[in-house]
């Protein structure tokens, strides 16, 4: 869809667009599914980027104990709890700006070997990264990798102003080239206006290919962050993007991603019905709170809904 089509589609009254999705999403997905992924933080702070949003920016002034890259083995353990509380898909995230080849790249590839070996779905969100570096990373067994967008083209130099939007796009061209699974959403409440929540989904919705999986994230104002005093989004504007997302990229797995502790179960259940058919589960999302484990598979045992097996596209292609 042009930017005008999608434009008239997000200002569709809430329920007959919520209603559009959930046809959609049952079209192409199994609704009673949910796919469990667990995301560790393998290297947290000292991030040389300016994200107004980020506790891990050297530019901000949070409250958060760096720390190195973690080692291999302690990596891989998380990855078998995270498997044992029925994740299927493990991220690895790594505050750096870019990838830099050497020990501590070679060490991400050996994560992702082991993750990979584990039956898990391997995916790592590492910064910018070359063409090259992403073939090592399929090489290893990557199944997916995370960049997001997170907002519009027009808004981006009001939160970030270290990279460019074209670098971002860069690095997703990277990652398609090298045959691995885009992992690609945004961030609302940044202080972004309507019109950069469409020109954002318009963005998303045109690359080429869609990306396999949309995390759409709500701002979690840290104390010490240039954001800290972001305003709450209006939780119907959550619901609008997820239903709007459902309907523009059919095929992927619309994510809710960070700001879910702040939302009731009721808005939560309204969100599957509206497409998103993915979460995160465990205690953080790299550095902010999540809900617990035992709050997630009750509130999908009351919907009905079950967790998702990995590898499901490739079994299913098979």
């Amino acid at each position: 869809m042009n930017l005008e089509q999608i434009t008239e589609l997000y200002r569709r009254p809430l329920l007959d667009l919520v209603y559009e999705a959930a046809g959609v999403h049952r079209a192409h997905h199994n609704a009673r599914e949910m796919q469990m992924c667990t995301l560790l933080s393998i290297k947290t702070g000292g991030c040389a980027e300016d994200c107004g949003y980020c506790s891990q920016s050297i530019s901000n002034n949070a409250d958060l104990e760096k720390e190195i890259l973690l080692k291999t083995d302690d990596v891989l353990a998380e990855a078998r709890k995270a498997k044992e509380a029925g994740s299927t898909r493990f991220c690895m995230g790594a505050a750096w700006p870019r990838v830099l080849d050497g020990r501590a790249f070679d060490r991400v590839l050996d994560m992702v070997r082991g993750v990979s070996s584990m039956g898990l779905e391997a995916c790592c969100t590492l910064g910018m990264l070359s063409e090259e570096q992403a073939l090592r990373l399929k090489e290893a067994g990557l199944t997916a990798y995370n960049h997001n967008l997170d907002t519009s083209e027009e808004f981006y130099d009001k939160v970030i102003t270290t990279r460019t939007y074209k670098d971002r796009l860069e690095t997703l061209a990277n990652v398609s080239r090298a045959g691995i699974s885009a992992c690609c959403g945004g961030i609302l409440g940044l202080g972004e206006s309507v019109e950069d929540r469409i020109s954002l989904l318009h963005t998303l919705s045109n690359l080429n290919p869609q990306p396999e999986s949309v995390p759409i994230n709500m701002l979690v104002p840290v104390k010490g962050t240039r954001l800290e005093n972001a305003p709450p989004l209006d939780i119907f504007e959550w619901i609008r993007v997820i239903a709007v997302a459902r309907i523009l990229m059919p095929e992927a797995m619309v994510r809710l991603s960070a700001g879910r502790l702040e939302i009731s179960k009721e808005a939560q259940a309204l969100a599957f019905m509206a497409g998103a058919n993915a979460i995160f589960t465990g205690e953080k999302l790299l550095t902010t709170p999540n809900p617990e484990k035992d709050f997630d598979l009750t509130l999908l045992e009351q919907l009905g809904i079950e967790p998702r097996k990995p590898f499901k596209d490739e079994q299913k292609a098979a």
